[in-house]
């Protein structure tokens, strides 16, 4: 058990950025409207998966909807908070605890809100390990967890509450009902229990997190290379390094779809390198080979400072380097692949498993 402040969330913030993947939505807004909520209510309390009982009563949340969106449609806050209170009213119970859905810059900082206004103690977890776009595509969907009742909020204090005959109609219409709110929305689902979430949550991802961005930070600061400090601390290795040189990006059905290419720099001049996103970072091809591809993880970083770049602020001219980064075992099943490989965005490869930085 830990207390985590404000100072905390800029470190958090940054390493959460990394592991979203490019998704997950923009750091800066969520470590923003984290301190905010903290500096109103207090420090939060930061508990393992091996500190709650197995009888907790877990209500995650998170930010759905387009990120793009959400650089000009700034959430407060208030959504969040609404959502939970919407699941709980539906369910007759109030939370015990609160954890992310995924690791993602908004969507790993949007928890703190919601502990920090409920008052109840964070989870040092996570459903994916990383972002991933759809709703349904979290490890406690494999253990046969489901997504609703679920319940959603916008900014105005609409809410809308679904039960759903599984979690891909879950993803369908609480999609729908996002793009209707305006493409982004608060979101409360997969209301677990104790034993659930250590059954089928990923453990110490806020603690991740946190190492990552610090990381980065302290090598920065010693004017060391801050990318070489992220991939040594996730067991990645760097896959390319290069300047984008042309991105094509679209808002359409509640995602962020597109593509990037970049022209390398450094040893990967004379190649290029195009990533496939939705949301997240999907597919990484160099000279029209497959590299990197989901379910493992594709991190965009500056080249120079090791920032994220998330799939929203990617942009002409910015040197950068991609990092491969190993999955969670459990996506590498076959139900794993079934559920989020690349098969299942219409991706005609196979997915070849990303080794990372050798031990």
């Amino acid at each position: 058990m830990r207390e985590i402040t404000a100072d905390h969330l800029p470190d958090l913030a940054r390493g959460a950025a990394v592991l979203g993947t490019g998704g997950g939505g923009d750091p800066f807004v969520g470590r923003l409207l984290a301190e905010q909520a903290l500096k109103r209510n207090g420090p939060v309390t930061l508990l393992g998966l091996d500190e709650i009982d197995d009888g907790a009563f877990i209500v995650p949340t998170a930010f759905m909807g387009a990120p793009t969106v959400m650089l000009e449609k700034l959430p407060s806050g208030d959504e969040i908070i609404g959502a939970m209170r919407a699941l709980e009213e539906l369910l007759g119970r109030r939370a015990t605890h609160t954890v992310s859905i995924e690791a993602g810059g908004l969507n790993s900082m949007s928890p703190f809100v919601a502990a920090a206004e409920a008052g109840v103690p964070l989870i040092d977890a996570d459903g994916m390990g990383r972002a991933f776009p759809e709703l349904q595509m979290l490890l406690p969907t494999l253990g046969g967890v489901q997504a609703s009742p679920m319940a959603l909020a916008d900014e105005r204090g609409n809410s809308v509450t679904l039960r759903t005959d599984g979690n891909a109609w879950a993803e369908r219409l609480a999609r729908a009902a996002t793009v209707e709110m305006g493409c982004s929305a608060a979101v409360s689902l997969y209301a677990l229990t104790g034993r659930q979430a250590k059954d089928h949550l990923v453990p110490g991802t806020l603690t991740l997190c946190e190492r990552v961005g610090r990381a980065i930070r302290e090598a920065r600061e010693g004017h060391e290379d801050p990318v070489a400090a992220a991939s040594g601390v996730l067991g990645g290795r760097t896959v390319f390094t290069g300047k984008i040189g042309d991105v094509r990006r679209t808002t359409t059905g509640g995602f962020a779809r597109g593509t990037a290419r970049l022209t390398g720099l450094d040893a990967d001049t004379g190649s290029a390198l195009e990533l496939s996103f939705q949301n997240e970072n999907l597919v990484a091809t160099r000279d029209g080979e497959v590299v990197v591809s989901v379910p493992d993880l594709i991190c965009v970083l500056d080249t120079d400072s090791g920032e994220p770049v998330t799939t929203e602020t990617l942009r002409y001219g910015l040197r950068v380097s991609v990092l491969g980064v190993p999955c969670d075992p459990r996506w590498r099943t076959p139900e794993g692949l079934d559920l989020a490989g690349p098969g299942y965005f219409g991706y005609a490869h196979e997915y070849v498993p990303f080794r990372g930085a050798e031990v």
